[in-house]
């Protein structure tokens, strides 16, 4: 099995920060991309931002220039730095990897079980 956990979510004020982590564990033999996801309240899953293994990042454009995602190949944990937080980022934010898990399979995707963002204005 593979486990996604995000940590880090919770209240803050419009124009704070928080910092989201998503460690993978599990039977990984290795992961391609990984990245986050957000869905707001009657809203669709929208992409927040991915990042390769090679550590090339891709941020929507509602987000650009405010969060920055990283990662830790050697840990399987990726970050989400959030800055500048509007109340419109409201949402459950959830991790996604692709894992292979062995030699023989293919990359599958993977969630996380999300992590509430709140955004006070």
């Amino acid at each position: 099995q593979v486990q996604l956990v995000e940590s880090g979510g919770g209240l803050v004020q419009a124009g704070g920060s928080l910092r989201l982590s998503c460690a993978a564990s599990g039977s990984i033999l290795s992961i391609n991309a990984m990245g986050w996801y957000r869905q707001a309240p009657g809203k669709q899953r929208e992409l927040v931002a991915t990042i390769t293994s090679g550590g090339s990042a891709d941020y929507a454009d509602s987000v650009k220039g405010r969060f920055t995602i990283s990662r830790d190949n050697v840990k399987n944990t990726i970050f989400l730095q959030m800055n500048s937080l509007k109340p419109e980022d409201t949402a459950v934010y959830y991790c996604n990897a692709q894992v292979r898990r062995g030699y023989s399979s293919g990359y599958n995707n993977y969630w996380g079980q999300g992590t509430q963002v709140t955004v006070s204005s």
